[in-house]
């Protein structure tokens, strides 16, 4: 924490420099001998207040520099004065909220195929110093550091994923929105940053493959679900064979079995409605 005073105190200081000056002009009038001494007093006296006052803002630090050395950091908003000649080198540092949209970067997913990723990083300084002595320029430090995270992240997990045992892109925002904070918070220490939220903001194949993985896309929907219908289908003839045999409602030979469950499975599998042939003699 910096030592500063108050801003009246540094305007005092000046109102001594100007008395001083009046004085030395008077002294002058009467061609005294000390107006000379008098009136290089007041001039270094106002140059010694004027040039120290500083406003710091809510949500806003001040780091002094005295001659290339760090004197402190200033958190308390309000109106300071310091050693005129930090005026030279000091910095003011926002520690207020800020977001970006990082810019589309294409990569190749876990699997290889071309994506188009972009993402909303939202970060605050909270630590100046290191903001201002361990980065050269913290801003663009946090640019290249999410677009490097981004980039690493699309590399990390597929696109999407119907097996539904990993991780994709897709699928699973709030996992894949933790690793990404995760990351850029491990990229970002250094400058003193602190990421409060990442989140995709952009997530799309490349041009050149998207007609393509739209296609295979909708393959691999329609193989999925038609494998939850035959386990559906299979499960409904089990329990239908196994109701008519607890209850003695028939009795069936195994060809007669086979026939009834490849007549159900067609009939639960069936894109298109099935229409039944009802047979009224006997099945022998």
């Amino acid at each position: 924490m910096a030592q500063t005073l108050p801003g009246m105190v540094g305007v005092l200081i000046g109102a001594v420099g100007v008395g001083l000056g009046i004085l030395a002009i008077v002294l002058m009038a009467v061609a005294s001998p000390i107006f000379f001494l008098l009136l290089i007093v007041a001039v270094l006296v106002l140059v010694a207040s004027i040039p120290g006052h500083y406003l710091v803002q809510p949500n806003q630090e001040l780091i002094l520099i005295l001659f290339g050395r760090y004197r402190g950091t200033v958190s308390k908003p309000g109106w300071h004065w310091a050693n005129p000649f930090t005026k030279l080198e000091s910095r003011k540092i926002s520690t207020r909220v800020h977001n970006f949209t990082t810019s589309v970067s294409k990569v190749n997913d876990a699997e290889g195929n071309p994506i188009e990723i972009a993402a909303v990083v939202v970060w605050r300084v909270v630590d100046s110093s290191r903001a201002v002595f361990d980065v050269d320029d913290f801003e663009d430090f946090v640019f290249v550091q999410s677009e490097t995270a981004i980039r690493h992240l699309g590399m990390q997990y597929p696109y999407d994923d119907f097996q539904g045992d990993r991780i994709s892109l897709r699928a699973n925002p709030d996992e894949v929105a933790d690793t990404l904070h995760a990351e850029v918070q491990e990229r970002l220490d250094a400058a003193g940053v602190e990421v409060v939220e990442t989140r995709l903001s952009h997530l799309a194949y490349a041009t050149e493959i998207a007609e393509a993985m739209l296609r295979r896309q909708q393959a691999e929907a329609v193989v999925a679900a038609r494998r939850t219908i035959v386990d559906g289908a299979v499960g409904m003839v089990e329990d239908a064979l196994e109701m008519l045999s607890d209850r003695d409602v028939v009795e069936l030979d195994e060809e007669r079995k086979a026939t009834m469950v490849s007549n159900l499975l067609v009939v639960l599998t069936s894109e298109n409605q099935t229409t039944p042939v009802v047979n009224t003699g006997s099945i022998y």
